[in-house]
Order: structure tokens, then sequence, then C-alpha cells
């Protein structure tokens, strides 16, 4: 027993593998058809967008139209992945000047409470976006609802993108990848 415990000491066992990071999202591997539209159609607004791949990337791409008391226009995803132990979530994204917003979802549920963060994309260039996930706030209907915790990453069902900046026209938001990074490495 002793010459275990001595050997046990000297050469602990290896610990669990643990990666730094998830890949949530890689539209080289990722079909259109994982991404469903939601715009302001569903409260009589008429702005209109798309979730494409292209050469490898996201395309979130449309028209956001301010008609009819309208004004956003999202995509989003069923994620399965389990992002308990994870800080948030790291971005590549391309864009055209405006700001969008990530969103999560606890639930499966078309509406409800949505956890959000946003973001503000450089017109033609690639940039790396880090959110905390401390840093997402609840939301529903543009409101902040009351009595609502904090976003459990361990809970996360749901990501998507929106667009409610207020600014009529086209808009156009590629994405090369979603990354959900532990602690240290969110602040690398």
């Amino acid at each position: 027993m002793v010459v275990v415990t001595l050997l046990l000491t000297l050469w602990p066992m290896p610990k669990p593998y643990q990666t730094d990071s998830l890949v949530l999202v890689d539209f080289a591997n990722t079909s259109a058809a994982d991404w469903f539209v939601v715009n302001d159609g569903v409260m009589g607004g008429v702005s209109s967008s798309t979730m494409e791949v292209v050469e490898g990337l996201g395309v979130f791409a449309g028209i956001l139209s301010l008609d009819n008391n309208g004004g956003f226009a999202s995509v989003r995803a069923v994620m399965e992945s389990d992002l308990s132990g994870f800080g948030g979530l790291r971005l590549r994204v391309r864009g055209d000047g405006r700001t969008y917003q990530v969103r999560l979802r606890t639930n499966n549920r078309f509406d409800g409470v949505a956890y959000r963060a946003e973001f503000t994309t450089e017109t033609g260039e690639w940039i790396t976006v880090t959110l905390p996930f401390d840093s997402f706030v609840p939301t529903f209907r543009g409101y902040t609802p009351r009595n609502v915790g904090p976003l459990d990453p361990g809970a996360i069902r749901q990501l998507g993108f929106l667009l409610g900046d207020k600014r009529e026209g086209e808009f156009r938001l590629e994405v090369r990848s979603v990354v959900a990074v532990r602690g240290a490495t969110l602040r690398q």
C-alpha cells in the first residue's frame, strides 16, 4: 500500500481532458438549414433577412425596415452543447459598421426571455469579438424583464444574431465562427 501511495505521489494520474474552447458554429461544417429566420413580421413589420452559407462563412443579410412599427431582423439555431464551465463566446465576424446582438435562449421555445450582448462591427474588416457570459442581459420584446436571474451557460439551448439598430436599409454580417471559451482563454 505504501508503494502504491508513493507511486501515485510521484506520478499522479492525469486529470480528465478539458479543452479551453469549444467550437459551436463553424460554417465550413454547418448548413444554412440549421438556422431559422425570425423577423419583425411576427408583429406586422416588413424587414427581411436570410442566413446563407457562402464559401465557409455564415452570411446574415437582408433589409431592415421601420415600416409598420417594425425594426428587427434575426436568425437563430438550436445548440446541443453543454456550456457549463465556459466563460463566454468568441466570434470572428466581418460586418458593415452596424451594431448587432448575439442572442442566447435557455429554452427551445419560439418566444420568451432571451439574453443579449451587443457588438459593433467595422465596415469590411474581420474582427474578433469576445462576449463574457456575465455581459449578457435578459430581454423580452425590447424590455428588461424583472425577476429574471443571470444567464446560466449550462442551460443555453439557442444561439442567434439580431439587428435592431433603428437604421433602415441593407445589412450584412459575415460569421466565420462562434467558439465558447473558458475564463483564462476569455481574457486573451
